[in-house]
């Protein structure tokens, strides 16, 4: 299975944290995000480099998560060493154990696993494991769930230096690590959908006869929606839409189940489904994409862990949530059918209904910009026939190039060092820059006595170096972790990476562009003693703006005609004080209070409907064939595509192609966080220039709280000539 560039970032975290001096990891990763998939490959990729590892997944008591966990480690990785609660009572622990185990059958009354008996019981397997030089370290799957006096005594009887509480709504822990995975890149990667639109195209005003029968309503005709266009689009998915009602009200269970058995959906002919705590109907399948249900209807949280990801619609009759389960239960219709975004705003969002304020109050605090209103919007007719050449990646390059990595690796090294053939040489400049080259594996560390604890007694202190001979046995796991970290950091597996260290570094290579001639016990060395060092420069060569562009060959690109979409779900935060209407953007009824948007976004937007210059504007969408996009490739030759964020045209007939960046805080720093920013701006000027069009960067200077512009050269410096003021320009 191919991991995304997030989770192989997540992963190079974790492998980090367990580094370090504190105890507790909190993992906080969203619904969706292939949590399992990643602390799967964390723990296979810890135990090959460390000796005498047991890994202890403790899951919550309900939904037999623990044996789906076991499950999924199963097929994902080969060979796997995996156990339940039953495998070590019967077998004990053994290095390299990933032990899959249920909270419940350790923390509840009467459990046998804890019992003294003629079999060796649960804790006298753990001491047994601990005198044979095991040691354990511990997943807390769902940990919110899981904090009790009896849970942490669990964790107690393990004696562990490392606890990963992984959850998507974590509680508060003080001295912890904190590894975030960012929803932002979890929904780039396709795995969720892009965002959650709250009763879409409710009037202000609405009369209902019935408020229970309107919601359904209008879940099912969006669900017919939804049906339709994956048919559209050759996939067999049939949407499905979750009903949560309130304990203990019959009446409305009874109105929800009669309102659907009039639009003939029915526990007897399979379209309805039910998930009750003492009735359930039609689950079977529910999972399944071609699932023949409709509907299902629930009173509880759903399972823990349940994974449907058809489930696109939620119609909330319940109140009093607390945050976590309106996250939780928000979750459950976020993932992608296909772990993929289909390039369609109406299949790649997915859909709350409900009449309980509080409720969306919750879910827009807790998902920010990524829970909003929405109404349907319709081109002017003036604009339609406006037209683009985009560009989009062909199916020839989807993944990162090692070989075009280790080009590029190479070539930075040379650049930022000056090195050329001669060995000897470029060992000599490295060193000066800081690079060890020694036999032994070096620590550093510092000696000498204070007076106070204030930092400037601390700095009289004398460095020295221990030295410890490398030993290829002990030494060659570390070697394979601090390799596998420099690859997870930039997309590479550890096969790749090694190749590319070897090749550039090792004696025994062919390779003619290598830069040292080191034989294998002095690579190992090199590698341990230099890793945090060789990982920046590794990360920078990717990342580094070097004059040569690489610029995308003819057939890694695709060309189409570019319309600008007939209609647009457009969201809003409905709670603006401003709801002022654009009148020159290109759709009827967009109004000032459009979200998501940046500062400088905002900003670029008002300017123009006050520009006298400007005609009209298009916000371009940020992902999906139906938006205008233009193709560009990273320094290992990877294929990117970048969505301008806008779209004018002038009173003079011109069209401007316009890219809002971060812009410049009150100190002139930058704060454009997009380390591409100078690739994008170089294959636009290209665009630009081979299709007879003006555009360029548009970035906002807090300063002056003026815009400016750079469409020559692009600068990341505010007092460059080539940032102009906008309002110049235009």
């Amino acid at each position: 299975m191919q991991l995304t560039e997030f989770q192989l970032h997540t992963i190079a975290a974790l492998k980090e944290a367990l580094e370090n001096d504190k105890r507790d990891i909190v993992l906080k990763s969203p619904t969706g995000s292939g949590k399992t998939i990643m602390l799967t490959h964390f723990m296979d990729e810890y135990c090959k480099s460390q000796p005498q590892i047991v890994f202890i997944w403790l899951t919550p008591g309900k939904g037999n998560l623990e044996e789906q966990s076991k499950a999924k480690m199963d097929c994902y990785i080969h060979n796997a060493q995996t156990k339940l609660l039953a495998d070590v009572m019967t077998s004990g622990f053994a290095e390299n154990d990933c032990c899959f185990i249920n909270w419940e059958k350790l923390t509840k009354k009467g459990n046998n696993a804890l019992k003294d008996g003629e079999r060796k019981n649960f804790l006298e397997h753990i001491e047994t494991a601990q005198n044979n030089g095991l040691k354990f370290k511990i997943i807390v799957d769902e940990s919110h769930q899981n904090d009790s006096v009896k849970a942490n005594d669990i964790l107690n009887y393990f004696k562990t230096d490392k606890i990963i509480r992984a959850s998507a709504t974590p509680k508060e822990y003080t001295d912890a690590t904190l590894i975030e995975v960012d929803e932002a890149e979890v929904i780039a990667s396709g795995l969720i959908k892009k965002l959650l639109v709250i009763n879409e195209d409710f009037a202000q005003n609405e009369q209902v006869s019935d408020q229970i029968d309107f919601l359904l309503e209008r879940a099912l005709v969006k669900q017919r929606e939804l049906a339709a266009a994956f048919s559209q689009q050759k996939t067999n998915v049939n949407p499905l839409i979750i009903v949560q009602i309130p304990n203990k009200n019959e009446v409305l269970l009874e109105q929800v189940e009669t309102w659907f058995e009039s639009k003939q959906i029915t526990y007897e002919n399979g379209s309805l489904a039910m998930w009750l705590s003492n009735k359930k109907e039609n689950l079977d399948d529910i999972e399944q994409p071609d699932s023949q249900s409709v509907a299902v209807i629930i009173k509880q949280a759903v399972a823990t862990g349940w994974d449907c990801p058809r489930a696109h619609i939620l119609v909330k009759l319940r109140d009093n949530m607390n945050e976590t389960f309106e996250i939780q239960t928000i979750g459950r219709i976020r993932r992608m059918p296909e772990a993929k975004h289909y390039d369609n705003d109406l299949l790649d969002r997915c859909y709350l209904y409900t009449l309980d304020e509080k409720f969306t109050e919750g879910v827009q605090t807790s998902m920010g910009k990524g829970a909003l209103n929405a109404a349907k919007l319709y081109l002017k007719k003036e604009h339609r026939d406006f037209t683009l050449k985009g560009e989009y990646k062909s199916d020839l390059t989807t993944v990162r190039n090692s070989n075009q990595a280790l080009e590029t690796i190479e070539k930075y090294f040379v650049k930022q060092y000056h090195l050329n053939k001669n060995y000897k040489r470029n060992k000599n400049i490295l060193e000066a820059n800081g690079f060890i080259f020694s036999a032994d594996i070096v620590q550093r560390t510092v000696t000498g006595s204070v007076a106070t604890l204030e930092n400037a007694s601390f700095t009289g202190l004398n460095v020295v170096r221990l030295n410890e001979p490398l030993n290829t046995h002990k030494h060659g796991r570390e070697f394979h972790h601090k390799i596998s970290q420099m690859g997870l950091k930039i997309g590479l597996e550890y096969d790749q990476m090694n190749v590319i260290v070897r090749r550039l570094f090792g004696k025994n290579d062919k390779h003619t562009k290598r830069l040292l001639e080191l034989d294998i016990r002095m690579l190992y060395a090199f590698v341990l003693n230099n890793a945090e060092l060789l990982r920046h420069n590794i990360q920078q060569a990717l990342a580094d703006n070097m004059r040569q562009q690489v610029m995308p060959t003819a057939n890694q690109i695709s060309l189409y005609d570019f319309k600008i979409p007939q209609e647009l779900t457009f969201t809003y935060n409905a709670k603006a004080k401003r709801q002022t209407e654009m009148k020159k953007n290109v759709y009827a009824g967009y109004l000032s209070s459009a979200e998501p948007r940046s500062d400088s976004e905002r900003t670029f937007e008002i300017f123009c409907e006050n520009c006298v210059s400007v005609k009209w504007l298009y916000k371009n969408g940020d992902k999906g064939s139906e938006y205008f996009s233009i193709v560009y490739a990273d320094n290992s030759g990877k294929l990117k595509s970048f969505y301008p964020d806008y779209v004018i045209g002038l009173q003079n007939g011109e069209t401007w192609i316009i890219e809002t960046k971060g812009g410049f805080d009150r100190t002139g720093h930058s704060d454009d966080i997009d380390i591409f920013s100078a690739k994008k701006f170089e294959v636009l000027k290209e665009y630009l220039k081979k299709h007879n069009l003006k555009g360029g960067f548009v970035r906002k200077d807090k300063q002056s709280q003026e815009l400016c512009i750079c469409y020559e050269n692009y600068s990341d410096d505010i007092n460059s000539d080539d940032l102009k003021l906008l309002e110049e320009v235009l």
